[in-house]
């Protein structure tokens, strides 16, 4: 099934405002709840919901706390599918990914917030939602030993009864990774690959080489 009705690349808009974060992972079909509270922001916000809802998020490079330098070259774009506003101006939202995307390039500056144009042909099995198979047993054996290392707590029965994607985007989300790590996860083309990568770092945590950038 199509997300929101995108059945395809062409179907999405060419331009989609960014919001820059360091940190935060949308994967297609997963959940992002966001603070926002900078006017530039809450200008974006504003603009996307009386259009088509769509915001793309991307990281800064990898290192970079600030949105306003080099941008990394893949995101996902998610739509609003929550709002609420607070008493002190403050928009809280929640974006449901959609589909990753390439930037082409950046749009000239019309908003006060960054446009680029963007590119989904690569990632168009996002809009198909093929359920694929997952090494759930390796996944869970890592994140158990990822968490016996790091002091964390697991639901176990969450972890076992998850959908296969479900899992693999909320591990991949909730865990502490650096920023060429998330990124690594995101640009990931397929789920199967996706979990490989997860995997993989869960065990490099382990090993204790959690704080240790991703080469």
């Amino acid at each position: 099934m199509s997300a929101f009705g995108y059945r395809k690349p062409a179907d999405l808009p060419r331009t989609i405002p960014l919001f820059p974060l360091a940190g935060a992972l949308l994967f297609p079909r997963a959940a992002l709840p966001l603070n926002i509270f900078e006017p530039r922001y809450l200008n974006m916000v504003d603009d996307a919901l009386g259009g088509d809802r769509l915001i793309g998020m991307i990281q800064p490079m990898s290192g970079q706390q600030s949105g306003d330098g080099a941008l990394a070259q893949v995101g996902c774009v998610g739509r609003i599918t929550s709002f609420a506003e607070t008493e002190d101006g403050r928009y809280l939202i929640t974006l449901t990914g959609v589909c990753r995307f390439s930037i082409v390039r950046e749009a000239p500056m019309a908003r006060p917030y960054r446009q680029a144009e963007a590119a989904y042909e690569d990632f168009a099995t996002d809009l198909k939602h093929e359920v694929e198979p997952i090494d759930r047993e390796s996944l869970r054996r890592a994140l158990q030993s990822y968490v016996n290392v790091h002091g964390f707590k697991a639901d176990w029965s969450a972890v076992d009864d998850a959908p296969p994607e479900a899992l693999v985007n909320a591990v991949a989300a909730l865990c502490p990774f650096d920023a060429a790590a998330k990124q690594a996860l995101l640009e990931a083309l397929s789920l199967r690959e996706r979990c490989a990568t997860l995997i993989a770092l869960l065990e490099w945590g382990a090993d204790g080489e959690a704080d240790r950038p991703l080469q």
